[in-house]
């Protein structure tokens, strides 16, 4: 399954990505805000061969999709869905993008096409992201897109050896244009 835009394709990380997607999750920059980090190039390639099991149709894991430029095939980055088990129609979504393709629009270009998928394709109802609050440039992304923060959780969470704060931010469909 593809999904994507004129400038991006979203389809399913291959083998091959495998020194590309360790290379920009295992930067500390990067995975400062990310629950996974690769240690290798090896657990990443294993994280690739897991994901090609996982399908929209399953709830209860993430599916992760490449974010390829479609000029070149270029991975840019990737972009997680969650669909809980018992969600009625409310899922999740997390997008990473390396750092040498940041601040060219490639997020809220790939973003926008999901968000069209999840509300008009899948009929969610609801979708949010997690994020950690000294992402600035996540925060800034999501309220581009319309998102409205909820919910701010101080120390919730446990990330890579320190407690740290988690901000939800969520839209619904009746307000995605």
């Amino acid at each position: 399954m593809e999904w994507g835009t004129t400038r991006l394709r979203l389809d399913a990380l291959r083998e091959d990505d495998a020194d590309a997607l360790f290379a920009y999750r295992a930067d500390p920059a990067v995975a400062r805000y990310q629950g996974w980090r690769p240690a290798s190039p090896a657990e990443a390639l294993d994280f690739i061969r897991a994901q090609q099991q996982v399908s929209p149709a399953l709830r209860d894991c993430w599916m992760q999709r490449a974010i390829r430029r479609r000029s070149d095939g270029r991975l840019v980055g990737d972009l997680g869905l969650h669909v809980p088990a018992d969600a009625d129609g409310s899922c999740e979504f997390g997008i990473t993008i390396a750092p040498a393709h940041q601040g060219q629009g490639y997020a809220r270009e790939a973003l926008r096409a999901v968000l069209d998928v999840v509300f008009r394709q899948y009929g969610m109802h609801r979708v949010h992201a997690s994020i950690d609050p000294r992402n600035l440039a996540s925060a800034a992304l999501l309220r581009s897109l319309g998102m409205r923060q909820e919910a701010h959780f101080r120390e919730s969470l446990r990330l890579h050896g320190e407690w740290v704060d988690d901000v939800i931010y969520a839209l619904l469909a009746r307000e995605w244009q």
